[in-house]
């Protein structure tokens, strides 16, 4: 549960990192990059120890599934409150078959 919940946090400082400055048009794109990896630093803070310690419990691949789903998770809320745009029937279906992808990298073969 501590690997979920660091993830958690550095795909939010991420999603920040990556896609907080569309709100900001106006602003010059050197400090928008600057910003951006001034909030990536901190997403590193979290994902670094996030994979150290739940590696071994989970495999690498599965460390990296569980990251996107989190992301999708993340980028929704994001996306639909900070950007304020609307979620629709397709991108819902999208993400639903990226969730089925889960099952086969968990599923025991």
């Amino acid at each position: 549960m501590k690997t979920v919940l660091l993830l958690l946090i550095s795909n939010i400082f991420m999603t920040f990192a990556w896609y907080g400055h569309l709100r900001f048009k106006d602003a010059a794109l050197w400090k928008v990059v600057l910003v951006s990896w001034l909030i990536a630093f901190f997403e590193y803070c979290f994902q670094v120890p996030a994979n150290r310690i739940g590696y071994g419990q989970f495999t690498a691949f599965q460390l990296k599934t569980i990251q996107e789903v989190i992301t999708l998770v993340v980028f929704i809320g994001f996306s639909t409150l900070y950007l304020r745009e609307e979620l629709k029937w397709n991108y819902v279906v999208g993400f639903v078959l990226i969730l089925a992808a889960v099952f086969f990298v968990f599923k025991k073969w």
